[in-house]
């Protein structure tokens, strides 16, 4: 078994259930690795880098992504609650910088202000996340849950919300040109425009 440390580099690596719950790992780059069933619980990834990774099973709620980078990496069920995804390090140079959960938990997460155009989330829970003053144009955010998720200035552009659900999004202060929403669900748009519906 592989063992991770700081101020290492990784290449075509696989981690298997690895324990590295409030451990503190810095400066090092993870490259076409692949973690499974591993615990980063409330650890800190200090000025680290990944790159085409793929994250499967692992827990990494209140994980501290302190000025880490993240380019073409892939959560598949994994539990990421707490995560302040502001504290990673987001060049302005990579606005796709390819990110995608495939039936994760992100509850209690924040995106703030953040720039991820196609950022992508399939299948996820999303309770309690704040997606204010961001920019998400072009993104994919189908068959998720959104329970008293926050937007505000927001750009949902061409988002594809597809099969998403409990969401509260208000029109007049987002921008969701172009964004895709199943049929029943946009009904909910209208809330915030104080239009009662009748049959």
């Amino acid at each position: 078994m592989n063992d991770i440390a700081s101020n290492q580099q990784y290449f075509d690596q696989v981690f298997d259930r690895q324990h590295l719950s409030s451990a503190d790992i810095r400066e090092s780059v993870f490259e076409e690795c692949e973690f499974s069933d591993c615990d980063f619980s409330a650890s800190t990834l200090a000025r680290c880098k990944f790159v085409d990774c793929t994250f499967k099973r692992c827990n990494l709620s209140l994980m501290t992504l302190s000025q880490s980078r993240f380019s073409t990496v892939e959560f598949i069920e994994c539990k990421l609650v707490g995560v302040d995804w502001t504290k990673a390090q987001w060049p302005s140079f990579d606005l796709a910088p390819g990110l995608a959960f495939r039936s994760c938990i992100l509850n209690d997460s924040s995106f703030f202000g953040l720039t991820l155009h196609s950022l992508q989330l399939q299948d996820c829970r999303l309770h309690d996340v704040d997606f204010r003053e961001g920019n998400f144009s072009g993104s994919a955010m189908r068959d998720c849950e959104f329970s008293n998720s926050v937007f505000m200035r927001t750009d949902l552009s061409k988002v594809d919300f597809s099969g998403s659900t409990d969401f509260t999004i208000d029109v007049l202060t987002n921008k969701i040109t172009k964004a895709t929403f199943s049929r029943l669900e946009a009904l909910s748009l209208l809330d915030s425009l104080g239009i009662e519906l009748v049959d």
